[in-house]
């Protein structure tokens, strides 16, 4: 048998596997059954060689609490003696979490005795707790939003829920998209990142700096990748993911090329062309969207000075002025540094759940 896409591998292990286990000894327990959050699996990115590490059939059950408590002992018990040893082709059984790799688990083939599966029994609030650093009984605030790093927003709505009967597509639903000035000051924030480096590509081209010229070039280039899913109301994944990710939206038709035009450019002369190019068309899906008055698709002089730019223009100003909520009017006053993605691409901080909570202190009062 070629291939299995994990997520889909996952769906028939639940149904044809896990199922029947749960069926068998735990008739009528309500839960919920999925795969989401870690794993390309979830995101739809998985090949072959996803299936050296962390791959494998596994997936989620929910339970509510009072039936975790009681249950979860005994359901890890039930399916360590009650699932196959391999399933479609591919072992059930895992090897034990690495310490010196991040805790990753391999598939380990086994012909007998209990199953070391991945089969986590969890509660709803708990998932989310663990994932997101976030208590789900409250309301979602504004510095929520923004200190929830976008790759892990995707994907906990990508994915697959198998079975729901606790309620679990509700709670994702609640993640499924910012509120509306919340995505505004994001996409002034992507604005004004652009605004901040624009002009310095050609500055740098001038003094005869082509290296530095390129890498201030290849930055804004994921800038307009990232305004571009903003833009079109899809989380970012991380980087192994983005180009692929990227490569799905509605913008990628007419900026792939340009993108990779800027991506070769052998001088600040071709770059500034190619990136002019990109800028129009950004800006035109600017004014598509209707959230501000209808702003300039034509790159301009940056004071003069023999390259274009076109944050220039006020497209973060224009968003800024068009938000209404109290809370964000507030941010909207300060430097708009954006989301935790946005001020910052160093793994380590946006996969450190427990320090979220310090982080939202960047949008408290003042």
């Amino acid at each position: 048998m070629g291939f299995i896409p994990g997520l889909e591998l996952s769906r028939r292990f639940y149904w044809e596997a896990v199922r029947p286990v749960l069926e068998g000894s735990f008739s009528g327990l309500r839960h919920s059954a999925a795969l989401i959050g870690p794993g390309s699996e979830t995101l739809g990115f998985d090949d072959e060689m996803s299936t050296d590490h962390g791959w494998g059939p596994r997936l989620q059950l929910f339970l509510r609490p009072a039936d975790w408590e009681i249950h979860a002992g005994d359901i890890d018990s039930a399916l360590r003696d009650g699932l196959p040893h391999s399933f479609l082709g591919y072992p059930t059984n895992f090897s034990q979490p690495n310490p010196d790799d991040n805790g990753v688990q391999l598939l380990e083939a086994s012909e007998g005795g209990p199953v070391n599966h991945r089969v986590e029994t969890q509660t709803v609030g708990g998932f989310f707790c663990g994932y997101l650093g976030f208590d789900i009984s409250r309301t979602i605030g504004a510095a929520d939003w923004l200190t929830f790093p976008q790759q892990k927003l995707r994907t906990i709505t990508a994915g697959g829920v198998f079975h729901d009967k606790i309620g679990l597509e509700s709670v994702r639903a609640r993640f499924s998209w910012y509120p509306q000035d919340v995505w505004r000051y994001l996409l002034a924030a992507g604005w004004a990142r652009i605004g901040q480096e624009e002009h310095l590509m050609g500055r740098a081209g001038l003094v005869g700096d082509e290296l530095g010229s390129a890498l201030i070039g290849a930055r804004l280039v994921r800038d307009v990748m990232r305004l571009c899913f903003l833009m079109e109301r899809q989380y970012a994944p991380y980087a192994k993911w983005f180009g692929s990710a990227f490569s799905q939206l509605e913008s990628a038709a007419a900026l792939t090329d340009i993108l990779v035009k800027v991506q070769r450019a052998s001088t600040w002369q071709e770059r500034d062309r190619w990136l002019s190019e990109a800028y129009r068309v950004a800006a035109g899906r600017h004014n598509r969207l209707g959230l501000t008055e209808p702003m300039p698709e034509r790159p301009m002089h940056f004071f003069g000075r023999p390259f274009r730019v076109m944050a220039l223009h006020g497209f973060a100003d224009a968003l800024l002025r068009s938000v209404r909520d109290p809370k964000i009017v507030q941010l909207a006053k300060r430097r708009p540094i954006g989301s935790i993605d946005q001020f910052s691409d160093n793994t380590d901080l946006l996969e450190a759940t427990e320090l979220r909570e310090s982080l939202r202190a960047l949008y408290g009062p003042r």
